[in-house]
């Protein structure tokens, strides 16, 4: 029975564990091994790589495609340790023996690390550790790259509107239409940025309808000719119900960017787009939909912080209003101590505003607010209990 000798520790450690990295910067480690008994090794190498995939399956076709960003292979040595003229070298129990590499990412685009559902973006290091009469050890770690995307250029700042209009029909006869028309001040935000929403709501159908508005993520995947696209809503804010012959009017309705990957734009095979979608949901009828364009960069915009000083600011201004504002007046007496108890109402007359299925898009029946009291009697000037009195 031939024993094989064990490898103790091998292992890849990232001198900055934790740091995601942008394109030109250092990426250095070492490589760890530790022996249970007296091993020769005739190498330790690495080989670091950045790549961007595609796959997924069309009926009997493989729909494949990869794109490089990384390569990087070197031989590691140890450092004042004593090598045979083979180049291997002898380690011995005890000792933890440390191989350090170090190389430089590419300048320019590089892919944002990423996980879909068809595709990625993946960085790593491979070490591998040979020795003689022994199949190669290998061990992998990866680590993150993002690409820096600052949504402070004259491009990403610009404002962004569109409007449409849809004519709706019952029965193929004409019922109104419904028009509205949305704006943002730019399109390039962060991470827990408060994108504020400007639109315009009108309804002349005789439906009741709902604006909303969400954040959509798309990814489009290409690989052998074909196109692959997965869309995901990711937060969404919505407004009231619209009766007919009514509008609404949105300024400064928010919707903030939650945590999400940077857009990824300079890929040929794989892209991370996202949109601004503010539709109006229409019950029998197909919605209403604008696409605002977005870019999620990675370079802070500081929204968050102006918006938060302005509304300071805002309320500071709007104090003296309160020195101005006269005492509540004395509230009237209780219903309930007035209206004796075989007048009162066990349960409402009419029915209030219901919701399908709680999807809060087709609102189907129209009630009015529940009152548990009779209304109070008319109003008189003359005491009742007096006139019984006089009678009497």
């Amino acid at each position: 029975m031939v024993m094989f000798k064990k490898i103790k520790t091998f292992t890849v450690a990232f001198s900055e564990p934790e740091k995601i990295y942008t394109s030109g910067e250092k990426v250095a480690g070492r490589v760890a091994v530790e022996v249970a008994e007296v091993t020769r090794v005739t190498s330790v190498k690495i080989l670091a790589c950045g790549v961007a995939k595609v796959l997924w399956i069309k009926g009997p076709q493989q729909c494949k495609q990869e794109m490089k960003y990384l390569r990087y292979e070197d031989v590691l040595t140890l450092d004042d340790h004593p090598v045979d003229t083979d180049g291997s070298v002898i380690l011995r129990p005890g000792n933890t023996y440390e191989y350090k590499f170090g190389f430089e990412l590419p300048q320019g685009p590089l892919g944002t690390t990423f996980k879909g559902k068809y595709g990625c973006v993946d960085y790593w290091v491979k070490a591998f550790l040979d020795r003689p009469s022994f199949p190669t050890q290998e061990i992998k770690k990866h680590f993150e790259v993002m690409d820096q995307i600052d949504v402070n250029t004259p491009d990403l700042m610009s404002p962004v509107s569109a409007k449409k209009e849809k004519r709706v029909s019952c029965m193929f006869i004409p019922d109104g239409h419904i028009s509205l028309s949305a704006r943002i001040d730019r399109k390039g935000f962060c991470e827990g940025d408060d994108i504020c929403i400007s639109a315009d709501f009108e309804n002349t159908c005789s439906r009741i309808v709902v604006p909303k508005a969400a954040i959509i993520s798309k990814h489009t995947y290409l690989a052998n000719g074909q196109t692959k696209v997965f869309t995901q809503k990711l937060s969404c804010v919505r407004g009231n119900h619209i009766v007919s012959g009514m509008s609404e009017t949105w300024r400064g309705k928010t919707l903030r960017v939650k945590k999400i990957k940077p857009s990824i734009l300079g890929c040929n095979i794989l892209r991370v787009e996202y949109f601004l979608q503010i539709y109006v949901s229409v019950p029998g009828s197909k919605k209403i939909i604008l696409e605002l364009p977005l870019v999620i960069g990675s370079k802070s915009s500081g929204i968050g912080s102006r918006s938060s000083s302005m509304a300071s600011q805002a309320s500071s201004e709007m104090s003296w209003v309160d020195l101005n504002i006269p005492d509540a007046p004395e509230a009237p007496p209780c219903y309930l101590d007035i209206v004796p108890e075989d007048h009162r109402l066990e349960s409402p007359t009419t029915p209030l505003l219901d919701e399908l299925d709680n999807s809060f898009d087709s609102p189907i029946f129209m009630y009015a607010p529940e009152f548990k009291f009779m209304p109070p009697p008319t109003y008189t000037e003359v005491d009742p209990c007096i006139a019984n009195n006089n009678v009497q």
